[in-house]
């Protein structure tokens, strides 16, 4: 029975990720980059402004009912960071080749003005909640976008789609994550880490929304430099193989069989489809899950948290995740026939030895742990949409349940069935800011045309 629903979901998945998703997700991205002039170039350099300035700006502090501008990014780069990163992006070289990188980057950047249209509409939608606190998300664009009884139906298959996905199988998949390279690294059993985590995730998710902002706002930056530091000395060390690295990536987009050392068999749609495919699910631009943490930000205007949010998918991509693939391209790695997070670690282990187990272990830890926490928060918002404030606590419980259970081995239908849901879940977010097009490019230009103007 087992088998027959993994090869149920497993088959509904790939023709998901592989035709419906790449045609909506990229058919967005080129949409919204057009509509709303390439905001992808023209808000970088106020992103970039308002991202940093923010992790310094005293005065950006969120009151009890929100997060701050940058606690909100780093709740969304907790989420988007995760180990997509490491086992994504290897996953990706190991099938489509060097090339799959490329696509990669064409998907970031065309999810830059998807993710800024999302932000925008959580901020636009967003409301206070019967305990209080500011929540938002997809659930409340959507019943914008569609009145009546189809929005109403749409929104609840979305928010039962995310609390599942994510919330509940998510977590489950990070946990398993840690616990395993933990295991290999130092030889901890699974079930211990899958204590510890579980202890952890319940701490932080009992403080409510100001513990894990304070939370991700503080370990966000740190696991991003300990993994650039460790990744730049592997490139480093190997920089004469960097001219190598990107002519593979860009050839390799267009003609991988003439990659030496590359994928065996790949091809184009290898490499087309497993990019774009790995790089929108790493960024989740267009997914729906990161503007749940763009609502709750305290800005001035909607498209100033648009700016802050297109931030997040250049990190994910175009630094952490290309310092993946740069490792493990310049060290050659590919041709080992290795793929996931085991292909991540051979490539750090070709300088670092046994250390190169516990980098990554250590860098599983935090991508994945804060991933759970951002997913956590994801699938909350749509606890209290569909039950209520007072459901929040049965559901944190819950969910430190299936990171425990998650630690204790990986469920081949877990996994599959958290990927489907993940795709499923694309499907009303994207309908819905298709149908919002007209109110996304007012609020844009309200910014530019009024709020900009008068210096605000």
């Amino acid at each position: 029975m087992e088998k027959m629903l993994n090869d149920i979901f497993s088959t509904l998945g790939s023709y998901l990720s592989n035709y419906i998703l790449i045609a909506a997700l990229l058919g967005g991205g080129i949409w919204f980059t057009v509509k709303l002039g390439f905001i992808q170039v023209k808000g970088f350099g106020e992103g970039m402004r308002r991202t940093f300035g923010g992790m310094f700006k005293k005065g950006d502090k969120a009151g009890a009912d929100g997060m701050s501008s940058f606690q909100a990014l780093a709740t969304a780069i907790a989420a988007q960071v995760g180990t997509g990163n490491i086992a994504g992006a290897a996953t990706a070289l190991a099938i489509g080749g060097p090339g799959a990188i490329f696509w990669m980057w064409i998907a970031a950047f065309l999810g830059m003005a998807t993710i800024y249209a999302e932000a925008i509409m959580a901020q636009k939608y967003k409301k206070v909640g019967d305990d209080g606190e500011v929540t938002g998300g997809p659930v409340y664009y959507i019943r914008a976008a569609f009145s009546g009884t189809f929005g109403k139906v749409l929104a609840g298959i979305f928010a039962v789609l995310i609390t599942l996905a994510l919330g509940f199988m998510g977590n489950a998949v990070q946990s398993n994550s840690i616990a395993a390279a933990f295991n290999t690294a130092f030889g901890l059993p699974q079930w211990i880490m899958g204590v510890i985590l579980a202890v952890l995730a319940l701490f932080v998710f009992l403080g409510g929304t100001g513990r894990i902002a304070k939370i991700t706002e503080l370990i966000v930056p740190i696991m991003a430099a300990f993994y650039i530091v460790g990744s730049l000395i592997v490139i480093l060390f190997n920089a004469k193989e960097i001219p190598y690295a990107l002519h593979a990536i860009v050839v390799g987009a267009f003609a991988p069989s003439s990659i030496v050392g590359g994928a065996a068999g790949a091809t184009i749609k290898l490499a087309l489809t497993k990019g774009v495919a790995r790089g929108l699910f790493s960024n989740e631009a267009g997914m729906g899950s990161t503007p749940h943490a763009h609502a709750v930000a305290k800005v001035n205007h909607p498209v100033e948290q648009g700016f802050v949010a297109m931030i997040g998918v250049f990190i994910d991509t175009f630094v952490i995740l290309n310092l993946t693939a740069l490792v493990i391209i310049t060290t050659h790695s590919i041709p080992t026939g290795k793929t996931g997070a085991e292909l991540s670690q051979y490539a750090f282990s070709t300088l670092y030895g046994k250390g190169g187990d516990i980098f990554i272990a250590i860098c599983m830890f935090f991508f994945a742990f804060s991933t759970i926490l951002g997913w956590y928060f994801f699938g909350q918002a749509n606890i209290k949409y569909l039950f209520g404030a007072k459901a929040v606590k049965i559901y944190s419980v819950v969910v430190a349940v299936c990171v425990f259970l998650g630690s204790l081995a990986e469920v081949e239908l877990v996994w599959t069935m958290q990927d489907t849901f993940n795709s499923l879940m694309v499907i009303p977010n994207i309908l819905a800011l298709f149908a919002l097009t007209g109110m996304i490019k007012k609020v844009h230009d309200d910014y530019f045309q009024n709020f900009k103007k008068k210096g605000k």
